[in-house]
């Protein structure tokens, strides 16, 4: 009975001793439990948004006049500073017109010996008029009189327009601008000699305001845009398509212009089609030739969902996807179809509506199926590090 007695306390210290390790052990688990990775999201809101389309385009000028002398001669002077602003009828060169002025008083002489006949047949038929009938002057010599007067006022017609092409000659040995505009540099210089329909031009004038820029659009991108705006995907404001200039040095031109036309008909060899649109050039900023790239303003979507880009990823298929927080906080994988990028963000056409909540930060910690404990990004006043690290700022 000695022995039993030391038995039992020993038993019981056993006992509570593995109660209490087995009190630690669940005090372990509980507190050892990780909790749900926090994620940077952005709520997705619907709002208005003006697609605008990029293209490669070349200035040219507004209107182009190839100066080609009229009259054949010796070029005497030029009148002009090449690269000046000239306006039209301005003198640009001088023809020797020696040889067409003597031409013009030639003509105005014969001219006056037309007139002179003409007069004097005038007068004979007014005395053989009242002559008729008489024994003076017979019939035959009364119609013949008449008939030498018309032939005197024709005879005038031919000396007036021989007088007037004479004159018209004359004046082309003065050759000035058609238009108002630029003029380039000089193909001839005094003393050459020119003729008409000669091949090559003496200069050129080009108005440079307003200015065109002529763009290439696939014929694709065209079509597309067409069935959005057919389909009222895409709201279009009637009129003419405002457009944007930027030059290679990536500055926004200051004045804005708009598209005049698009061509009828598709380039075989690039499969695309040529637009052409006007802007206001007052300053001379803008030369022919230039390559620029021109802006276009295609139309307006009234409710368009945009995703940060580095909230959208690519597939080894190609396509696209978003992660999102769904019931319970619960991360889900939306598939997506993108459009076109605008400025940092993607616009997305399909698979997304107003209120998802997509992950921006975090990604590379989280798949699909997990609880996560979503944090609203705000992308445009913080840095991306910062916001990347969620962990630091919970300590």
């Amino acid at each position: 009975m000695r022995k039993n007695r030391g038995v039992l306390p020993l038993a019981l210290l056993v006992l509570s001793g593995g109660l209490a390790l087995s009190g630690c052990n669940d005090e372990q688990q509980g507190g050892g439990e990780r909790p749900a990775p926090e994620v940077g999201i952005v709520t997705l809101k619907a709002e208005p948004l003006t697609l605008k389309t990029e293209l490669p385009g070349r200035t040219s000028a507004f209107r182009v006049a190839e100066v080609r002398p009229q009259v054949s001669g010796i070029i005497l002077k030029r009148n002009y500073k090449e690269g000046s602003d000239v306006e039209a009828g301005t003198s640009l060169y001088q023809i020797d017109p020696a040889p067409f002025q003597a031409t013009y008083d030639s003509a105005k002489a014969e001219l006056a010996k037309a007139q002179a006949n003409a007069n004097l047949a005038a007068l004979t038929v007014k005395r053989y008029k009242p002559l008729l009938g008489t024994n003076y002057i017979s019939r035959q010599e009364y119609d013949e009189a008449t008939s030498t007067y018309a032939q005197a006022l024709a005879a005038v017609k031919a000396a007036e327009a021989a007088v007037e092409t004479a004159r018209i000659n004359l004046n082309y040995t003065k050759v000035t601008a058609p238009i108002s505009g630029r003029t380039g540099k000089s193909n001839v210089t005094e003393g050459a000699l020119v003729s008409t329909g000669q091949a090559t031009e003496l200069m050129r004038v080009q108005q440079l305001d307003p200015i065109y820029v002529d763009v290439t659009q696939s014929s694709d991108d065209f079509l597309r845009l067409k069935n959005e705006i057919a389909k009222g995907a895409v709201q279009r404001e009637s009129g003419k398509a405002p457009v944007s200039l930027i030059n290679n040095n990536g500055q926004e031109y200051a004045q804005k212009g708009v598209l005049e036309f698009s061509d009828v008909t598709v380039d075989e060899t690039t499969g695309s089609i040529t637009m052409r649109a006007m802007f206001p050039n007052p300053n001379k900023e803008l030369l022919p030739g230039m390559f620029v790239r021109a802006v276009l303003e295609d139309g307006v979507i009234e409710k368009a969902i945009l995703v940060p880009q580095q909230g959208l990823t690519r597939t080894a298929q190609g396509t696209s996807q978003v992660m999102v927080v769904g019931a319970e906080n619960k991360v889900e994988v939306r598939k997506v179809k993108a459009g076109q990028a605008v400025g940092n963000k993607w616009l997305v056409t399909e698979g997304l509506q107003a209120g998802d909540r997509v992950i921006v930060i975090g990604l590379q910690k989280i798949k699909p199926g997990i609880v996560v404990n979503p944090k609203e990004a705000n992308l445009e006043t913080q840095s991306i590090d910062n916001q990347a690290k969620p962990e630091e700022k919970s300590k």
